[in-house]
């Protein structure tokens, strides 16, 4: 019997996820870190702002991990943007090419002899994914609220607070106060829209518009300061139009207060569209409600209720046999049998339990008190320790509201996406991406958003393993350097792109991590058989150097980097040796661990040995690709710097145990600069950070928050927007406060100047830990360090390391004086 995919499960497994996460050695969920008393008042968690949003870019969004929405705020119309995680291009599929295991050896022969342009018309002719694109992620359209009566607002301020993910919509008019309040529940899994005007003066017309094509915004507002401050009035009034029903959809009446709507996804590249969707949305309200034309008009109300609930028939990326209608009836139904505000109390008591689980100070100025696209816009020229505070409470905020337990994992626009036709497909890129997306997740206490990213590999090493066997002939199982809902592995875009083995490792690295910071050996007995399957791949594919420098990849590259000879592709590049060095190593300890496979093990431990190691050119820089060709490479400033993987997030090359590399790499970033991509710029900012950089860390995170590479709304400007950038820069501040690698946890190891007092609570450190630290004129004045009883804990502090125990409580505590010991 077939299992159709409900939504509701996900509560249910998110209640039941969290009650395993409590019971688990070393990962209980926290209780809520209290939040320091902010000097800025009240605002220190929330987004806020003294008019609508004119553009995608300056709305606000709302997710509970498998619904989102986009809230506009605007006067006379309001516009939620909806978006549902399954609703993707296409059906199942797979793209495996078999010619690729014939063209294989004259690639690599090829690449051996120097002949790369020679290679890269054979592996585009030959070894690319058939079709060669991959399924865009979509949407569904709007739900647009065009009000009855409306006028210019006094008074108007709309904001999101992070700590009750709860949007609200302030403004007055002649008639009165209107509010309106929004939030998507993650225990009812629907959004709610909450509309309060005077007594008879509420009214609105609601209509849908389908999915469409929409432009992008490419770059920032170069002049957004003075745009803010010249907005015309009319702004206010601003209205869409719903526009005709897209082909494949209907709209009708769905009891007297409801409407329904159902459609079909989008075929693309020659892939059939193979689901279904269904829209659902019920208006509760006090004053008269009727239905025309697809619409649904409401008058003479003072309050209203707005209830969506979206599905699709995604069951999994093999099945597509759900029953979306019967989800959204059963999803309103529920939440509109129940009171509003009971509605908003399970959310906000829901969302809090997660949230709450790490508060952070960083200190305040002026700014503080300025509407946050007004501090965004000041960013790069004055210091602003609470936006950067509220910098990373927003990424762990929208972590949070794009992955949890039973979701899709967040993909390159976590889950909001305005059209058909999002950037880059709105894909998982597996070659930096996905894997910075999960960055922060487990230092940030949100480690339960990690549960749908270990799903999706699952899925990826059943698909990966047929990848593996038809273009490669080999066991085990691989992905490239994207992936999408139907869990495609073959290598796709364009042979200069797409040919790189390692995106399956790499995820399996960032799942070693996930598991590091935990040590739940129930997560561990779930990654191991990734990690085996995946070192069988390259147990399989690694070759012999022609100049005898060790085991290589071939064919790969640096992604997705030209050398000097007119290609991307090459044997060998430093990025890959290092991902399948930590592969190998981390499939290693899980195995010893576990007990398991001792004739495996002695395999792999004798493949690592020989991989080819890291090499420092004659500029001094960690070199990319086995050749000296760093210096003449046709982009010296390419947003990727994919060979300091070894540095951050890896620790193979450090500034303890391998002086010599590090100064590589530092070579490497000066000649790299510091301001690439909005990922590229907040991986920069991890790389400072774990160099101990202080200062010049902070310099890259004033570039990453302020406008040329974050919007108003906060989203991350690549640009266009991509989410990875928020989260990457999360990591890079937590990495600056704390850093746990190498057997070791060190304590504010780049602390910056403007950040002279803080504290935060609830911060994670590897090896089950949880740590709470204050400090005062850049010193640290107090500490409590929260794990299992008994541990020994290796902490650095100001260049010198101290050894302490945990107490028969598994709590560490020093304050004052005692902490003079540790500096």
């Amino acid at each position: 019997m077939k299992r159709q995919f409900d939504p509701n499960r996900i509560r249910r497994g998110l209640v039941m996820g969290i009650g395993a996460l409590a019971a688990a050695p070393g990962v209980a969920l926290a209780a809520p870190a209290r939040a320091p008393a902010s000097r800025a008042g009240d605002r220190a968690n929330t987004l806020w702002y003294r008019h609508s949003a004119a553009r995608w870019e300056e709305a606000l969004p709302l997710g509970n991990g498998r619904l989102g929405a986009m809230v506009f705020g605007r006067v006379a119309q309001e516009r939620l943007q909806l978006n549902e995680d399954t609703l993707w291009a296409g059906a199942p599929y797979t793209p495996d090419n078999p010619a690729a295991l014939a063209a294989l050896p004259k690639v690599r022969q090829l690449l051996a002899q120097g002949k790369y342009a020679e290679a890269t018309e054979e592996v585009g002719a030959a070894m690319m994914g058939k079709p060669i694109r991959q399924m865009s992620y979509g949407t569904l359209g709007d739900v647009l609220l065009t009000m009855g009566d409306a006028q210019a607002p006094a008074d108007y301020e709309r904001s999101l607070d992070l700590a009750s993910a709860v949007t609200t919509t302030r403004y007055r008019t002649p008639l009165g106060q209107h509010t309106r309040e929004s939030f998507v529940s993650a225990p009812d899994q629907v959004i709610a829209l909450r509309l309060q005007a005077p007594r008879g003066t509420l009214g609105f017309t609601l209509g849908w518009r389908g999915p469409r094509k929409v432009k992008s915004i490419a770059s920032n507002y170069p002049g957004l300061a003075t745009d803010l401050a010249n907005a015309p009035p009319t702004d206010w009034l601003q209205v869409e139009e719903a526009g005709p029903l897209p082909p494949d959809a209907a709209i009708a009446a769905d009891g007297p207060d409801a409407i329904l709507i159902t459609g079909r996804n989008e075929a693309m590249h020659g892939i059939p569209a193979g689901l279904r969707y269904a829209l659902r949305i019920q208006v509760l309200g006090d004053g008269k409600l009727r239905y025309a034309d697809g619409q649904l008009t409401l008058t003479g109300a003072s309050a209203a209720t707005v209830l969506v609930a979206a599905a699709t028939s995604y069951v999994n990326y093999r099945d597509v046999s759900g029953d979306p209608v019967a989800i959204v009836r059963r999803q309103t139904a529920a939440a509109a049998g129940t009171p509003y505000a009971t509605l908003k109390r399970r959310h906000v008591e829901e969302h809090g339990r997660l949230f709450g689980t790490m508060s952070i100070d960083l200190g305040t100025s002026p700014a503080a008190a300025r509407p946050t696209d007004e501090r965004i816009a000041a960013a790069g020229q004055q210091d602003d320790p609470a936006l950067d505070a509220l910098y990373l409470q927003y990424a762990r905020y929208l972590l949070l509201a794009s992955s949890r337990p039973g979701t899709q994992p967040a993909n390159l626009q976590g889950i909001w996406n305005e059209g058909t036709n999002p950037p880059w497909g709105g894909k998982y890129t597996i070659n930096i991406n996905t894997q910075m997306n999960y960055w922060p997740a487990d230092p940030a206490g949100l480690g339960a958003c990690v549960e749908p990213l270990l799903r999706m590999v699952e899925d990826l090493a059943q698909s990966g393993a047929k990848t593996a066997k038809t273009m490669y002939g080999a066991r085990g199982w691989v992905t490239h350097h994207n992936t999408d809902l139907w869990r495609a592995a073959a290598p796709i875009d364009a042979a200069r792109y797409g040919m790189w083995p390692c995106g399956g490792a790499w995820l399996c690295n960032s799942l070693w991590d996930h598991y590091d910071y935990s040590r739940d050996a129930q997560v561990l007995r779930r990654l191991y058989p990734l990690l085996r399957g995946a070192s069988e791949f390259f147990l399989d594919t690694l070759v012999e150097d022609p100049q005898g420098r060790g085991l290589v990849t071939s064919p790969s590259m640096s992604p997705e980097n030209s050398h000097p000879y007119g290609s991307s592709l090459a044997a060998g590049p430093a990025m890959d040796r290092q991902i399948v060095r930590d592969l190998f190593g981390h499939t290693l300890e899980a195995g010893r661990l576990l007990g398991q496979d001792a004739a495996l093990l002695e395999r792999i431990a004798e493949a690592r040995g020989r991989l080819a190691p890291d090499r420092i050119g004659q500029q001094g820089q960690l070199q990319e690709w086995l050749e000296d060709w760093d210096a003449r490479a046709p982009d010296r400033q390419h947003r990727h710097v994919s060979h300091l993987y070894a540095l951050y997030p890896s620790a193979q090359i450090n500034v303890r145990d391998t002086p010599d590399l590090a100064r590589a790499v530092r070579q490497t970033l000066v000649d790299r600069g510091d301001l690439a991509t909005g990922w590229g710029t907040a991986w920069r900012l991890c790389l400072w950070a774990r160099m101990g950089d202080a200062e010049h860390a902070y310099s890259v995170l004033k570039g990453l928050t302020g406008p040329r590479r974050t919007y108003p709304n906060m989203f991350d400007a690549h640009p266009p927007f991509q989410i990875d950038g928020n989260f990457g820069g999360a990591a890079g501040i937590m990495e600056m406060l704390l850093q746990s690698w190498g057997g070791e946890v060190l304590l504010l190891p780049a602390l910056p100047a403007a950040w002279p007092t803080g504290r935060v609570a609830g911060i994670r450190a590897r090896g089950g830990l949880t740590v709470d630290m204050t400090w005062e004129r850049g010193r640290l004045t107090a500490l409590r360090i929260g794990g299992k009883p008994g541990d020994a804990v290796a902490l650095r502090y100001q260049g010198k390391l101290a050894q302490v125990k945990l107490d028969a409580g598994g709590t560490f505590r020093s304050t004052g004086q005692a902490l003079l010991s540790l500096a």
